[in-house]
């Protein structure tokens, strides 16, 4: 695919990110209600009115959409996809429900397994990162909802900082799940702390995490408990263009996208 269209698609993909953190914030500044899936999870009006908006976008590009709230297209299906989108409308929706601000909505391109690019945005924190080939990893503070949906994406470079930042500290710091530590994570941070003397464990919500590995203010995620691909796979643009891995921690291979079973492995995040 050539470089214009994926920075055409980059575009789209922020522009949708950004609308939809703003209406995930109309909802989160007042009173909502929370149901619950089939497997326990919370939805609320945020998710749906975020995905609605982000598969208005993307349905203009001609890509198919696999989003957490359209999770039921077969296999038989999605196999046939050399290029589709990924998309969690809202990731982090106990953190959400919590009012705790640190949730995200996440797109990401995927290409035959692989995230081409990754829109990440965290609407109550006011930032947004994204990343591609073309540009790196980006992250952009301070962000307006409204104003960066205005901003054309030339712009927002300019506007932000490339990733990863260098932090100037010599501690090790280990970011882990606010709401999922399990045992094995903490068997991990135990093995860590026999190498490295200053350690400091940062608990994060959502795909946070993973961009914390790509600003540099956090060296590995490590994640030994269940996540859906559409968890991560913006995420997995984010650090992947700021030079960072995202790992199989059975096989070290990369992470891959739009298998039959949605079910991530464990993995690991460094840089």
């Amino acid at each position: 695919m050539k470089n214009e269209k994926l920075k055409e698609l980059l575009e789209i993909a922020v522009r949708a990110g950004v609308e939809a953190g703003n209406a995930v914030c109309e909802v989160y500044n007042k009173d909502f209600d929370v149901e619950f899936k089939d497997d326990k999870s919370p939805l609320t009006l945020a998710d749906k009115n975020a995905n609605k908006i982000i598969e208005s976008y993307l349905d203009k590009t001609g890509f198919p959409v696999l989003s957490e709230e359209g999770r039921d297209i077969p296999y038989e299906e999605r196999k046939k996809w050399d290029y589709f989108w990924m998309v969690d409308p809202l990731d982090g929706t106990k953190e959400f429900v919590k009012r705790n601000g640190e949730f995200t909505v996440n797109i990401a391109f995927i290409h035959n397994g692989t995230p081409l690019l990754g829109v990440v945005v965290a609407p109550v924190l006011k930032d947004l990162y994204f990343a591609s080939g073309q540009t790196g990893s980006v992250k952009v503070e301070n962000i307006s909802m409204v104003d960066s949906f205005l901003t054309g994406l030339d712009e927002l470079i300019k506007a932000g900082n490339r990733l990863p930042v260098d932090n100037g500290e010599d501690v090790f710091r280990v970011v882990g799940s606010k709401s999922h530590m399990t045992k094995e994570t903490e068997d991990y941070i135990k093995e860590l702390e026999k190498d490295h003397k200053n350690i400091e464990i940062i608990s994060k919500g959502s795909s946070l995490k993973i961009c914390m590995v790509a600003e540099g203010y956090a060296d590995v995620y490590p994640r030994f408990a269940p996540t859906m691909e559409w968890d991560t796979a913006a995420g997995h643009a984010i650090v992947k263009y700021a030079n960072g891995k995202v790992l199989n921690h059975e096989t070290g291979s990369p992470v891959v996208y739009n298998k039959e079973n949605l079910l991530n492995p464990w993995f690991l995040v460094s840089r």
